[in-house]
């Protein structure tokens, strides 16, 4: 063995005794250490990482150190100076203060020993301001009127000239700390005070259960934008539950969105820790994770924008070309159906009692290929072992018990020459798929696909072009209202979390191109430029497309005969997207603020086709006064006091 290999192994060997002191609580995921750690895996700077995210800091500083030590296959893939400062400035950031006062992140920290134990606390304080602005360049202006077609009722679309804003003030405390030097506890509560405008687009179909009978009944229900002062599919909700109108605060006034000014709260929270050196995580929490992706915010399984729900999740690692993860928990009811914005509790989680398990095994050679599969399930709760138990595999399992529940599979394939040039990855979701002829056209048929590969750019730090085609197909997602034996009433058990997607951020019936360069310019710096094409089938109105919502419901009768063909069967959305944003934090300069801020346009037309359904055809773009040409401008503008790393 040379003298260096001797080294780099001493050295790592020291770091992880020095690490059993420092905390498990996890690194939020909208941290740009992730983006570094992935360009340092395609440059052989780092080996494969279990694709479990978040990271505990304790695991990031290993990581840093481990690429601080490498020494990569060619001078390309080789350290920048400015790349080596901004290492050591997250390697800073990172590691604890255990002691006084940290002005630039608002922490007062202590630690002690009692009775031979090793115990930390630290205190944090924050406020966050985010403000977004959407102006309408052009738009269709259209307002349903009495006489109007029944499936364009309460529709209001935007005009003109419209301009919608947006704002959420979020202060939070936070409890944070060890138990000993294996264990590490966090508690964030925040408060929301805000608003976020949408409009009623149409109607679409879904599937509510009728308490009168236990028939299945179709009814109609308001299908709402997204925010209009956001990028397409990029809100996440500040809030847990439902929040409070300021004007009308009461045991029967939640609401389930904040169309005006609102007042709300969350609670995030964990209990973590790592035994046998590091080999094995353990993790009960509640807060943000992405699981099964080549990259940040690409997963079709457990993607970073699905809302948090609590959860117990271990990955084992018994050698470094192999790991076991495995997570069980509680899905949080939904709340986004609804013929008003009335957060009715006991309505609705009536019949959403779910939960969710997901098992994963990840193989890799070197640092130059990586295989990641296993299964999903969202189940209605009980008590099930065989989903509780991590060793047990979901699909198979439910055979043994009887199918009353969404299962899924999912396979991910990474592959690479570690010298800086990057890698590309071929990623597949299917949703209790039916194996039968007409694969490529049955609705039946729901699955998710994506293709994509991420490349080093020299010239710039820790600078990477991501290329990606992802595809949604019709259903996916989504599941059929079911009468289980331990429920007197019909139960939801589609791919959703307080009403939002537990996978891709991409509704079904949906594709996508992403075209995103982004780099590090300076410590604590980021800035990204990207553009996405994104299309999807209409869910309302009088030429949607069956199986375009999270909502939707595959009939029982005759699914033989329900067909797909994108683009081809009904009005759909063609969304390009451009932005330009950043963030830069001041607290290299001893300041506790960071900001945050996106500026682009996003211009809209829908397409329908010149055929009837089945047959080959072109298509035509329509301008209609339900689906219309749009052109809207958006910024947004953010500001963090006492940022945490």
């Amino acid at each position: 063995m040379s003298k260096k290999r001797v080294f780099v192994c001493g050295l790592i060997f020291i770091i992880n005794l020095s690490l059993q002191a420092q905390t498990h609580i996890a690194v939020p995921l909208d941290n740009p250490i992730y983006a570094v750690i992935e360009q340092a895996q395609i440059r052989g700077l780092c080996g494969y990482l279990p694709s479990t995210k978040p990271y505990s800091r304790a695991m990031i500083l290993r990581i840093i150190e481990e690429i601080l030590a490498s020494d990569p296959i060619l001078e390309l893939a080789r350290l920048k100076e400015t790349e080596r400062n901004i290492l050591e400035q997250f390697r800073n950031d990172f590691t604890p203060h255990r002691n006084g006062g940290n002005f630039t992140q608002g922490t007062i920290s202590s630690e002690q020993i009692w009775h031979d134990v090793y115990f930390s606390s630290e205190f944090g304080v924050g406020l966050d301001f985010n403000f977004g602005a959407g102006y309408y360049y052009f738009g269709s202006g259209y307002r349903y009127t009495d006489g109007d077609d029944p499936l364009f009722k309460d529709a209001a679309l935007p005009a003109s000239g419209d301009l919608y804003k947006d704002f959420n003030l979020i202060p939070s405390i936070s409890f944070k700390g060890d138990l000993g030097r294996k264990a590490s506890y966090g508690l964030t509560i925040s408060g929301f005070l805000g608003k976020s405008p949408r409009t009623v687009l149409g109607q679409y179909e879904t599937t509510p259960y009728d308490p009168a009978d236990d028939e299945t009944h179709y009814q109609k229900f308001p299908a709402r934008s997204g925010p209009l002062a956001y990028f397409p599919y990029t809100y996440k909700k500040k809030w847990d539950s439902f929040v409070f109108s300021i004007d009308d605060i009461g045991n029967r006034s939640m609401l389930c969105y904040p169309e005006n000014l609102s007042v709300g709260y969350s609670m995030l929270s964990e209990f973590s820790g790592e035994i046998f050196n590091g080999h094995v995580m353990y993790r009960f929490s509640r807060l943000d994770r992405e699981w099964a992706s080549p990259i940040s915010n690409g997963s079709l399984v457990l993607n970073q924008s699905a809302q948090p729900f609590l959860a117990f999740e271990t990955v084992i690692t018994p050698f470094e070309w192999i790991s076991f993860s495995s997570l069980t928990g509680v899905l949080e009811y939904n709340n986004a159906v609804g013929k008003d914005n009335r957060a009715l509790l006991k309505d609705a989680s009536s019949k959403f009692q779910n939960a969710f398990s997901i098992v994963m095994l990840e193989l890799s050679h070197k640092k130059y290929f990586k295989v990641g599969f296993g299964s999903s399930a969202v189940w209605p709760k009980r008590f099930e072992l065989g989903y509780l138990y991590p060793f047990a595999e979901n699909y198979l399992y439910q055979n043994n018990i009887g199918d009353f529940d969404n299962l899924a599979l999912f396979l991910n394939i990474e592959g690479q020459y570690p010298s800086g040039l990057g890698k590309g990855w071929v990623s597949a979701f299917i949703d209790e798929i039916s194996i039968e002829s007409g694969l490529r056209t049955m609705d039946r048929t729901m699955f998710a696909l994506q293709l994509g590969g991420l490349f080093y750019l020299p010239k710039l730090p820790f600078a990477s072009l991501t290329l990606s085609y992802t595809k949604i197909e019709p259903y996916n997602y989504t599941h059929g209202i079911t009468k289980t034996p331990w429920y007197d009433s019909l139960m939801e058990v589609n791919y959703v979390n307080f009403g939002k997607s537990l996978g891709h951020y991409l509704p079904p019936n949906s594709d996508e191109i992403l075209v995103r360069l982004q780099s590090m310019l300076a410590p604590r710096s980021t800035v990204h430029l990207q553009y996405q094409m994104i299309r999807h089938g209409a869910d309302y109105g009088d030429r949607a497309v069956d199986g375009s919502s999270l909502w939707s419901e595959l009939k029982d009768i005759d699914r033989s005969g329900m067909k797909k063909y994108f683009l081809h069967d009904g009005a759909y959305q063609w969304m390009h997207v451009f932005k330009l944003g950043g963030e830069y934090s001041l607290t290299g300069k001893k300041l506790p603020i960071k900001l945050i801020a996106e500026i682009g346009a996003v211009y809209s037309y829908f397409t329908d086709s010149d055929s009837e359904l089945g047959k080959s055809g072109g298509m035509r773009v329509i301008n209609t006064p339900q689906y219309p040409h749009s052109l809207v401008f958006i910024g947004f503008a953010g500001i963090q006091l006492f940022p945490k790393f």
